[in-house]
């Protein structure tokens, strides 16, 4: 087995090992199990040939998932900061992948994404009304201009498909279900559960996307016509 799925099957044990925890309200487990999931799927990415920056956001998860195991608010702040330093790696890989992967810009495709964006914008707006009430007042702001940048960034996924589209997904609502319980709104049966199951789905989606959108850039695909397509 190449070293790359070995670590693969690390990362799938891991949150394994991480979500029967968090089902049976086992701390141990699952304090033991979430500092390895993104070094493992960090250590894949980087052996796939990931890009540097993509490694990184993978990282500075990492470090916000070992701060947030904390309760205490300095340590929700500094998790938040590696998360949103985070986000601003992964609009960097879009940015530089997005354009190269794209091709297909018809008027259809260009309306569906206005109403998208659109519909993130309606989602944030709707999210903060709701939080604002129950946020304690020193994590009011953090709290809005993380979700900014966490709209932003599931927004941009989108441009590097359905795969990486669908992760900033994920991560929106994840980070929402963690931002409604410090808001005292009302929770699912066993959130944690949920928020690790989102979150962990969401960063595989997003590792891969930027994955395949580097090795699409890398190696364009051939045309019927025998020849690389010209960059759009």
């Amino acid at each position: 087995m190449r070293p790359a799925r070995v670590f693969l099957a690390a990362f799938v044990l891991a949150a394994a090992v991480d979500l029967f925890s968090l089902a049976a309200g086992s701390d141990t487990g699952h304090a033991l199990a979430k500092p390895l999931l993104m070094p493992f799927l960090a250590a894949h990415a980087h052996l796939r040939g990931a890009p540097r920056l993509l490694t990184v956001a993978l990282l500075l998860g990492w470090a916000g998932d070992v701060l947030l195991l904390s309760d205490a608010d300095l340590a929700f702040l500094a998790g938040m900061a590696f998360f949103a330093a985070g986000h601003v790696c992964y609009l960097a890989l879009f940015r530089t992948y997005g354009a190269r992967y794209r091709t297909n810009r018809t008027p259809r495709v260009r309306a569906a994404r206005d109403r998208l964006a659109a519909a993130y914008v309606l989602a944030l707006a709707v999210t903060l009304v709701a939080l604002w009430p129950g946020l304690p007042a020193e994590l009011r702001v953090p709290v809005v201009g993380y979700s900014l940048l966490l709209t932003v960034t599931a927004y941009r996924a989108t441009a590097l498909g359905l795969l990486a589209g669908a992760g900033g997904a994920l991560f929106l609502l994840s980070d929402t279900l963690i931002a409604t319980g410090v808001a005292d709104l009302p929770q699912l049966p066993g959130p944690d559960f949920w928020i690790m199951l989102t979150y962990l789905a969401a960063q595989w989606l997003l590792a891969g996307g930027v994955l395949v959108a580097a090795r699409t850039a890398t190696h364009p695909p051939v045309t019927s016509s025998g020849s690389a397509p010209a960059a759009p």
